[in-house]
């Protein structure tokens, strides 16, 4: 068939089956339309919190799956789909499908070649009548909304250097803020801005800061060239103060400090970054000169709240490292920090700014070294959510501790390891995989599921206003939980690892829930 034929039977199946995705606008973006799923987290605020309910604590039970769609080609899919007036899009590392939210049958098929695969790719953005996409070659593309043929393609980088773009793009004005990896190969990172409408690029902010830069003085010699941080990720953005947050990726490599003295920044940051220009307004750094890799990219969640009895704007992060961090998204100041995990043993707490307060000796070693959290994380990319109604603050939640070692490692370019080893699990002590709930301001545990039989991360998290919880775990188990004690309320085995987090979206009056499965997306309504 030809693509202007595709591209017209495309149409066509959209008036046959009554859905058409309206184009749409900033203010769609900024509005945050319960009944669509517009970015990776929900809204610009991360919240990944949902004012629909019509699915809720009292009947729940009745939950059941209306579709099931098998993604061809894929393996571990760890995409959130997006949902436009009834069109579901969703994404592997080489395809985009564009689904009838209602009954999941495919309206459009855009499948990239030649088919690399470097790692997973976790969505797409949408803006205008266009749906965006990061490449395993390190493009940026836009697509059509309607027909899924390529409108035009931008080369972020060389991809015989290792480069590629997992993270979901974030449309924010006239612009799509794009991410890339990877920085375990000691490839440098940087977060883009691109032209919607032409795909020309806007801006570059490199998260490592050249000499004479500010922040360069914190590597030592010539390690800032090999130094990583990449944004693999997508962030947040405060429209109010037009700015951007984004998580920053660890140093390299990763496990031999010697080579990089310093505090190595702009690694393991929290960044806010002007959108229209993409200078650096601040910057707070959960884990100076980092020998674990703990990449701080996990999602920053934007609540306004009270803190001390003054009405603040916050960024609250839950870091790879153990530690839950309240700032304030202004100014990046430190405000609080608490553990959220009991198996910790690299810190014995917090400064006033927050740095760490280092046990000595627990670092990697030549023989290895117990180091708790694992390398893998307290947390990691699995999204967080924060209800408004509960105040509370969910999260997946890894306890476990790690035999991490280290050794002399050269640089290779062409998307080589850049490590200097790596680590183990801790014989003896399988690691164990948690839904908590805390308390925003203090961090103070609220609730604990333990996912018994789980060991794996992945899962993120999704809260709605029906009082609920939606997590997944690497057994294939899709829970709803009581948001406010955690109490299990149903469960739904759906036969392979979940790797991604859960959606909600509503359509000619019937709300839908969705998650990717292994290599499936299912979609639940009320029986």
């Amino acid at each position: 068939m030809s693509r202007a034929r595709q591209q017209a039977v495309s149409i066509f199946f959209l008036i046959c089956m009554g859905v058409a995705p309206a184009q749409v606008t900033y203010q769609h973006l900024l509005k945050a339309d319960p009944d669509n799923w517009l970015t990776y987290s929900g809204s610009y605020n991360s919240q990944r919190h949902s004012a629909l309910k019509q699915i809720h604590t009292g009947n729940v039970t009745a939950l059941a799956p209306k579709w099931i769609y098998h993604f061809p080609g894929a393996d571990e899919l760890e995409s959130v789909p997006l949902v436009v007036d009834g069109v579901m899009y969703v994404s592997d590392a080489n395809r985009v499908i564009a689904l009838d939210g209602r009954a999941g049958r495919v309206i459009w098929e855009y499948h990239r070649r030649p088919e690399l695969k470097r790692g997973a790719n976790r969505g797409v953005g949408v803006l205008g009548k266009k749906v965006y996409f990061g490449t395993q070659d390190a493009h940026l593309i836009a697509l059509d909304a309607r027909t899924g043929s390529l409108v035009w393609d931008a080369k972020m980088a060389e991809v015989s250097e290792g480069y590629w773009s997992p993270a979901a793009p974030l449309a924010i004005k006239d612009k799509i803020i794009a991410g890339i990896a990877a920085g375990d190969y000691g490839l440098n990172g940087w977060l883009d801005a691109y032209d919607a409408e032409s795909g020309r690029r806007l801006w570059r902010w490199n998260t490592i800061p050249k000499p004479g830069e500010k922040g360069s003085e914190s590597w030592s010699g010539d390690s800032w060239k090999t130094a990583g941080g990449d944004t693999w990720l997508t962030g947040s953005y405060d429209p109010k103060l037009n700015l951007i947050y984004w998580g920053i990726g660890n140093p390299a490599p990763d496990f031999d400090g010697d080579v990089r003295k310093g505090d190595n920044l702009y690694t393991e940051c929290m960044v806010a970054l002007d959108a229209d220009t993409g200078k650096l307004k601040w910057h707070f750094q959960f884990t100076p000169h980092d020998v674990h890799d703990w990449d701080a990219v996990e999602i920053p969640v934007l609540v306004d709240a009270p803190f001390h009895g003054q009405p603040r704007s916050l960024l609250v992060q839950a870091n790879r490292n153990g530690f839950y961090y309240v700032l304030d998204r202004a100014s990046g100041a430190f405000l609080h920090g608490t553990a959220f995990i009991t198996r910790l043993n690299w810190v014995s707490g917090l400064t006033e700014e927050g740095r760490p307060i280092r046990v000595p000796g627990v670092e990697p070693t030549l023989q290895g070294n117990k180091v708790c959290p694992a390398t893998s994380g307290a947390t990691n990319w699995m999204s967080p959510s924060y209800n408004p109604d509960t105040g509370l603050f969910y999260l997946a939640v890894q306890e476990g501790c790690g035999i991490n070692t280290k050794a002399a490692d050269k640089f290779r370019p062409g998307g080589n390891p850049y490590m200097a080893t790596g680590y183990t699990e801790s014989p003896g002590e399988p690691r164990e995989m948690h839904v908590r709930a805390l308390e925003l301001i203090t961090g103070k545990q609220r609730w604990d599921y333990p996912q018994i039989g789980s060991s794996r991360y992945g899962a993120g998290l999704l809260s709605t206003a029906g009082g609920l919880v939606l997590a997944g775990d690497d057994q294939g188990t899709f829970t709803a939980l009581d948001a406010s004690t955690g109490k299990a309320l149903c469960h739904f085995n759906t036969g392979e690892r979940i790797s991604a987090s859960p959606m909600t979206y509503s359509f000619k009056g019937r709300q839908y829930i969705a998650i990717a499965a292994g290599s499936n997306v299912i979609a639940f309504g009320l029986q």
